[in-house]
């Protein structure tokens, strides 16, 4: 079942990603795989439950997404900037809308920053 997953997992670590996301397994310890990482030999789901180790991953991805999606309205509002051809309500919309960005930007910053370091102190 989890040979399909398995596909993505590097070779000699089991934390594989793809274009920066992580796997839905990333902050799982490694003991819970094979040798080869072919696939996962223990899961525990009711004593020293893993679970939150999943969720800790997928919200890291989130977030990263969310901070890909930030730097595009940085870059949105830095079109709108240009051509607002001087128009004072044009200006501080995009102003604004860059503003607003920055600040989204920084706080995914903070919040994978965080994520990543609780995901690997809990994850081992």
């Amino acid at each position: 079942m989890l040979d399909a997953i398995s596909i993505f997992a590097a070779s000699n670590n089991c934390s594989g990603s793809f274009f920066g996301l992580h796997s839905w397994w990333y902050y799982l310890p490694q003991s819970d795989f094979s040798n080869s990482c072919k696939d996962i030999v223990s899961f525990n789901v009711l004593q020293g439950s893993e679970i939150p180790l999943i969720l800790m991953a997928i919200v890291d991805d989130l977030l990263r997404i969310a901070g890909i999606v930030a730097v595009a309205f940085v870059i949105y509002g830095g079109i709108q900037y240009i051509s607002s051809q001087g128009n004072a309500e044009k200006t501080a919309r995009a102003q604004s809308t860059v503003l607003n960005a920055l600040t989204g930007l920084a706080i995914t910053l903070i919040a994978v920053a965080f994520v990543a370091f609780v995901g690997n102190r809990l994850g081992g």
